[in-house]
């Protein structure tokens, strides 16, 4: 079903809420080609979308962790290349001919997010707010 943001998602960091909006946005985009028998045909794009996500947002979060010597880093910045790995994972069975991967994907998205941002991204919010942002 499609996310629709909502406020209890932010972390109060702008520059982080809009890039995890951006994210929400293509976990969406994924959704609607799937509800029109599309997926398969939008995975390209997803993944494309996904990797530019990926570059922009956790080089940011790092950024970041590096600046303010974030405690939490090496296990955070360890949650980021299991993603990674994840979705390189999937963009090889995409390229592959795997022909399921679209609703597997949704799926792990959405899981990631929730866990992501619940547990994980949770705990770097009082680092960084103390640092100004």
């Amino acid at each position: 079903m499609k996310i629709e943001w909502k406020p209890e998602y932010n972390m109060g960091i702008a520059v982080i809420d809009e890039q995890h909006k951006m994210f929400v946005a293509t976990l969406n985009s994924l959704y609607e080609a799937i509800l029109e028998g599309k997926g398969r045909e939008h995975l390209a794009k997803i993944f494309t979308d996904l990797e530019s996500y990926i570059t922009l947002h956790f080089s940011t979060e790092e950024k970041y962790f590096h600046e303010f010597n974030y405690e939490g880093m090496e296990e955070h910045i360890k949650e980021h290349r299991k993603f990674q790995s994840k979705i390189a994972e999937f963009k090889n069975s995409f390229e592959h001919g795997e022909s399921e991967i679209s609703s597997i994907l949704i799926d792990f998205l959405e899981n990631w997010l929730i866990h992501h941002l619940a547990t994980i991204d949770v705990k770097y919010i009082p680092c960084f707010k103390s640092h100004g942002l």
